[in-house]
């Protein structure tokens, strides 16, 4: 479902794919081609949270944001299935394993692969 927060709505382009199950809510814009797949939670109540053309947001996953703690999520980007992202920032052609978690002011550079059920603490590049 998508859901206005507020003064808060979601900014789609028009080939993004939502499942029917999956929660985009308030701040947070999807990229062309970009994907929201089965019971994932995307949370832009404090934050932006913005994800680029082509990338993924798999089963179950996250994401949500504090006050200045944005999360941007470049383009051409997998996030796997039951991963936490907190405020953080995640670059372009990058992969992130089933079950990680990365936490706030975290970035992950370009082409990067973070492991299954990684743990990525605060301010990490």
């Amino acid at each position: 479902m998508i859901y206005q927060l507020g003064n808060q709505i979601p900014q789609l382009a028009e080939d993004v794919y939502v499942a029917p199950s999956a929660d985009v809510i308030g701040s947070v814009s999807l990229g062309p081609r970009s994907s929201v797949w089965f019971g994932a939670v995307l949370r832009g109540d404090n934050d932006q949270i913005s994800v680029g053309a082509r990338s993924n947001i798999q089963d179950n996953t996250v994401i949500h944001v504090d006050a200045g703690v944005p999360v941007t999520i470049g383009q051409d980007v997998s996030i796997g299935h039951s991963v936490v992202l907190h405020g953080c920032a995640i670059c372009d052609k990058s992969l992130i394993g089933n079950g990680a978690v990365i936490l706030d002011f975290a970035e992950i550079g370009e082409s990067s692969l973070v492991g299954a059920n990684a743990l990525v603490t605060e301010r990490k590049r």
